[in-house]
C-alpha cells in the first residue's frame, strides 16, 4: 500500500514491536517484528537461512489451473546458454511420473541484477479429487527433489482467503537496535522479516485446516512498486506450505508496475482485459465456485466487464459467482476506504448487480472488514479513476481523477475550493442500497458481500477509519497478522476469520457468516404486500422483542410475520386499514408506505418525522428526503429508502 500521512487527534496505541504507547502518528507505525515473535531459536535458524533464501529466484510457484482438474506451475532457472527445460514430472506413483511440458522465456535482466533467467510455465491436467500426487520440476535440464501433492473434495471446497503479504512493507521499522532496510537481495531485511511472518501465518492456518484446496491472495504479494524486487518475491514463495498449496493471487498496486509479476505466476485463462505491465484479469473455476480476478490497477471497466462476461461464459452453471480484486471498494481502513480504495465503486458496483456476483474479496486496506449486504442505487452516478505520477513510477495517490469531467479531485484538499470537489466526489459514492437481512446466516439475498481482508505478514497495518460506515456489518483491528477459511458447496458459502497472537495462538475474530441458496430468492422488482413491507422494517429495526399482540383479525398465530406486525402496531408504525384488519396480502400502496416509512423514522429519533403522520403528511417526509423512487414499492425501493433513512 502507499504510505499516506495523517494524523489521529486524541489516540494513542501500543505498536507491537516495542510494548510502549507511542502516538499514532501513521497507520504504518504498526507491524510485527519477527525477532519478537515466533521464539528465538525460530527467528534465529531464519536469519541463517535468509541469506540463501533471497538469493534463489527459482523457487516454484503452484496456481490453480482452469478448472479442478488442472494444476499450474512457475519458476525461473538460470539461464546458462542452453534451452531452458519447461518440464514438470507429476502422477500418483512416485518412482513413475509423467512429463507435462510448457512454455518458457527470458526474464528482463534488469529485475535480476542483470543476472540472466528464464521463466517456465506449465499446466498439468487429470486431476482427481482426494488423491495424492508427487512432482519434480526441470530446472536445466536436472529435476528437483520430489514434493507431495494432495487434492481434497471437488464438492465441498475449503480455501484459504489473505490479504497483502506485502513482504518487504516493514522497511524503516526498528529491530532491536538496527533499523529495518530494504536493500537488494539478502540486505532487504524487511522483506527477511516480513517472509518470516508469512510463513508463521500460513503454518499456523493449516494446522487448524490442512484440508483447504488453495489460496485466495488479495494482492501485493511484495512491496517494492516499479522496482527490481527479487528477493521479496524469494521471500514471499519461500514457505513449505506454498510447495504443496496452489495460491490464486491478485495483482495489487505495489505488484502491478513489473513484468515480474506474470514471470512468477502461471495465471489461468489470463486475459488482456484490464492489463499492466504484470498482467490483466484472468478466472477459473473450482468445485461449485466461478472465481473472477480482475486487475483494478486498470481503471478501464468496460475490460472488466469484458473479462466477467468471459469467466461466465466459460462457467455458465456455476452455483457462485465470486470475484477477487486489490483496492477496497467497501472497506472501512483509514488508509484508503474513504479515498482510492473506493475509486471504482460508482462503476463496478452496477456490474457486480448485473452479473450476479455473490461475494467480492479484497484487500488493501490492511484491516478487517465484512460488509452488509449491498447492491447498486440505480442511480446516476459518475466515473473516477487514478493516474501514473509525472515520471510513471507510481500512481498519483493525492488526486483521483473524474473520467467524464476530466477533473482532477484533490483527496487532502489545502482549499475551499478542492474541499468541494472531494465532498462531491466521495457524495457520489453513496451508490449503494444496503439489503435489509437479519443474523449472520442469509438465504438467497440479493446483494453482494464484500470482505477486505487484513495482512496475513504483519508486515504493516492500518487504523480503521474513525467513523464505521453504514455499509460496513463488522470491522477489527488488533494489529496481528489474520486469514480466513471459506467454505463453498452447492448451496453454502460460509466464511470464518481468524488472527495469530504474539504466543501462537490462534483466535476467531468474527462470528461465522454463511450465505445459503435454496433456489427461490426473491425478486428485487415485484411489489411488496403490506405483511412484507413492515416485515423490511423489523428486520431494519434488528428484530426486538415483541411483548404484545398483533390485535388484527386477519394476523394469526401461524403468520411468519406476526411479530413484524405486532411489533409496528406497538409503535404506532401501523394502523390497519380498519380497526380490526391489516390486509397483509393487499400490495402497499407508496403512500401506505411513505406513511409507515416517516412513523418509524420518528421511532428511531430522526428530526422531522411523526408517528402520528397521515399518507399525504407521510409522503411529503419521505419526498422532501428522497426516500422514494419509482411508483411501486418493491423490495430494491424499499431497501433504497432505508438505506437513505440510516
Amino acid at each position: 500500500m502507499n504510505i499516506k500521512k495523517r494524523l489521529l487527534v486524541g489516540g494513542v496505541c501500543g505498536a507491537l514491536l516495542i510494548g510502549t504507547m507511542v502516538p499514532a502518528l501513521a497507520a504504518t507505525v504498526h507491524y510485527n517484528d519477527g525477532a519478537t515473535v515466533g521464539g528465538s531459536a525460530a527467528w534465529t535458524a531464519w536469519t541463517e537461512e535468509w541469506n540463501t533464501v533471497a538469493t534463489d529466484y527459482t523457487q516454484v510457484s503452484l496456481t490453480p489451473g482452469e478448472d479442478e482438474t488442472e494444476l499450474n506451475f512457475a519458476w525461473y532457472s538460470l539461464d546458462n546458454g542452453s534451452a531452458a527445460t519447461p518440464v514438470v514430472h507429476f502422477g500418483t506413483s512416485r518412482n513413475s511420473l509423467t512429463a507435462y511440458t510448457g512454455t518458457a522465456g527470458d526474464v528482463d535482466t534488469s529485475l535480476t541484477g542483470g543476472v540472466a533467467y528464464h521463466y517456465n510455465h506449465v499446466t498439468v491436467t487429470g486431476l482427481e479429487p482426494n488423491t495424492t500426487y508427487y512432482y519434480t520440476v526441470e530446472k536445466n535440464g536436472e529435476q528437483t527433489e520430489v514434493e507431495t501433492y494432495e487434492t481434497q473434495s471437488f464438492d465441498t471446497v475449503k480455501m484459504l482467503y489473505v490479504g497483502d503479504p506485502q513482504i518487504g512493507a516493514s522497511k524503516g521499522q526498528p529491530q532491536g537496535s538496527e533499523t529495518l532496510a530494504a536493500e537488494s537481495g539478502a540486505a532487504n531485511t524487511a522483506a527477511r522479516n516480513d517472509a518470516f511472518g508469512w510463513n508463521r501465518t500460513l503454518e499456523a492456518a493449516l494446522a487448524q485446516d490442512p484440508d483447504v484446496s488453495f489460496i485466495i491472495s488479495a494482492g501485493d504479494q511484495v512491496n517494492k512498486t516499479g522496482q527490481a524486487k527479487e528477493e521479496e518475491y524469494a521471500g514471499y514463495l519461500s514457505p513449505d506450505a506454498l510447495a504443496v498449496l496452489p495460491v490464486a493471487t491478485t495483482i495489487g498496486n505495489h505488484d502491478s508496475l513489473n513484468a515480474d509479476y506474470m514471470y512468477h505466476f502461471n495465471n489461468p485463462n489470463a486475459t488482456e482485459y484490464g492489463a499492466t505491465e504484470a498482467g490483466g484479469d484472468y478466472y477459473y473455476s473450482y468445485g461449485n465456485g466461478l472465481f473472477i480476478v480482475l486487475n483494478t490497477n486498470n481503471y478501464n471497466v468496460a475490460e472488466h466487464e469484458q473479462a466477467i462476461q468471459e469467466a461466465i461464459a466459460s462457467d455458465p452453471d456455476a452455483a457462485w459467482r465470486i470475484v477477487t480484486i486489490h483496492q477496497d471498494i467497501y472497506g472501512s481502513g483509514l488508509d484508503h476506504s474513504d479515498t482510492d480504495g473506493m475509486i471504482l465503486r460508482t462503476q463496478l458496483t452496477p456490474i457486480f448487480d448485473e452479473y450476479d456476483i455473490d461475494v467480492v474479496l479484497q484487500g488493501h486496506d490492511h484491516t478487517y472488514s465484512r460488509s452488509k449486504l449491498l447492491y447498486g442505487d440505480g442511480q446516476t452516478h459518475g466515473a473516477y479513476e487514478f493516474r501514473l505520477n509525472a515520471d510513471g513510477s507510481d500512481y498519483d495517490w493525492d488526486h483521483a481523477y473524474d473520467i467524464n469531467e476530466n477533473t482532477q479531485i484533490p483527496l487532502y484538499p489545502d482549499d475551499a475550493a478542492g474541499q468541494t470537489l472531494l465532498d462531491t466526489f466521495q457524495a457520489d459514492n453513496h451508490c449503494y442500497t444496503i439489503e435489509t437481512t437479519v443474523g449472520n446466516t442469509v438465504v438467497n439475498p440479493n446483494g453482494t458481500l464484500y470482505m477486505t481482508a487484513n495482512s496475513a505478514s504483519g508486515s504493516k497495518y492500518y487504523e480503521l477509519i474513525s467513523a464505521q460506515q453504514d455499509y460496513i456489518a463488522e470491522r477489527s483491528q488488533n494489529w496481528l497478522p489474520s486469514w480466513s477459511v471459506i467454505t463453498l458447496s452447492a448451496d453454502s458459502f460460509s466464511i470464518d476469520t481468524y488472527q495469530l497472537t504474539a504466543d501462537g495462538q490462534t483466535e476467531k475474530i468474527d462470528e461465522t457468516f454463511t450465505i445459503r441458496k435454496t433456489g427461490d430468492g426473491e425478486s428485487l422488482t415485484a411489489p411488496l404486500t403490506r405483511a412484507e413491507a413492515v416485515q423490511r422494517l423489523y428486520d431494519d429495526a434488528g428484530r426486538p422483542a415483541v411483548s404484545s399482540a398483533a390485535g388484527f383479525s386477519d394476523v394469526s398465530a401461524d403468520d411468519s410475520y406476526l411479530d413484524a406486525v405486532a411489533w409496528a402496531r406497538a409503535q404506532g408504525i401501523v394502523k390497519g386499514v380498519t380497526g380490526s384488519s391489516f390486509a397483509p396480502d393487499e400490495i402497499i400502496t407508496q403512500a401506505q408506505f411513505a406513511a409507515m416509512l416517516t412513523r418509524y423514522a420518528a421511532v428511531e429519533g430522526k428530526s422531522g418525522a411523526s408517528r402520528d403522520a397521515t399518507l399525504s403528511q407521510g409522503m411529503a417526509y419521505a419526498e422532501s428526503h428522497g426516500l422514494l423512487t419509482g411508483s411501486t414499492v418493491t423490495a430494491a425501493s424499499a431497501d433504497y429508502a432505508l438505506t437513505k433513512l440510516g
